[in-house]
């Protein structure tokens, strides 16, 4: 029945593979007007159990139980804001889209993200956490659309997606590009009683050799303008602290990651 689902899953999975006329096309359209605006998912806070994307009506938001799409790709990224969250979508003083290496905006310094003194535990003006957020993001692609939405995973949901990206799919010899993953969210309780929402990720099914064809020129694509894509401030969530593992736990609500 499993593999009957699969095979169903990747069947019915509409891929619209991009073009170069459309790429094209958003590099004369954008010219001017700054980098691609993809639409976003939110992960809830407090425990929540839907996501919400970003669509054309930012007033009426899409809320789904699960996504499923191809992981185009999927990247580390830090970022670095002086002082206390207020709110504001405003870009960090330092971010870094692959976390190996930091931009500073206002001095033009180039920060190693490995020994930058925001990026250790410790230097959180809160708690034992690390002034300097760090976050995982994932493109998305869904049946029939030409872009994907950008998913920005929280630290508590690392550990969950290095063990499926390692376990479920590279040992096997499976890239995230070759799947269909479906990904939905489950509730948890930190230690301190913080509810929170965390994602859970599934192999829906393998793509045939021809959709992995199919999908090479969108992949990479996206890998060529990720690094464009601007770090702005989210909604608090709990701050994520780490186990013995390095992985991230919650304590409390200071942090706000990416």
């Amino acid at each position: 029945m499993a593999n009957e689902n699969a095979l169903t899953a990747v069947q019915s999975f509409a891929l619209a593979p991009i073009s170069s006329e459309v790429t094209d096309l958003i590099k004369e359209e954008l010219d001017g007007l700054g980098q691609i605006p993809f639409d976003t998912v939110k992960i809830p806070s407090g425990g929540g159990l839907a996501f919400e994307l970003s669509g054309d009506d930012p007033d009426n938001p899409e809320t789904v139980q699960s996504l499923t799409g191809v992981i185009l790709h999927h990247h580390a990224v830090n970022s670095y804001w002086p002082g206390e969250f207020d709110g504001s979508n405003n870009v960090p003083d330092c971010s870094s889209a692959d976390g190996k290496q930091g931009l500073d905006i206002k001095t033009g310094e180039v920060r190693d993200c490995s020994t930058c003194p925001f990026n250790q535990f410790g230097s959180s003006s809160k708690g034992n956490g690390k002034a300097c957020k760090n976050g995982h993001r994932i493109y998305l692609l869904r049946s029939g659309e030409v872009l994907p939405v950008l998913i920005s995973l929280p630290p508590t949901s690392l550990r969950a997606f290095k063990d499926y990206v390692a376990k479920r799919l590279v040992v096997k010899g499976k890239r995230t590009s070759s799947v269909l993953t479906t990904i939905k969210l489950k509730r948890e309780k930190s230690a301190d009683g913080i509810t929170y929402s965390s994602c859970v990720f599934s192999k829906a099914g393998d793509l045939t050799s021809a959709q992995i064809e199919q999908v090479k020129p969108t992949v990479a694509w996206i890998k060529s303008v990720a690094s464009t894509v601007p770090v702005v401030a989210e909604a608090e969530q709990p701050t994520a602290q780490t186990d013995a593992d390095g992985f991230a736990t919650v304590s409390d609500k200071n942090d706000v990651p990416f």
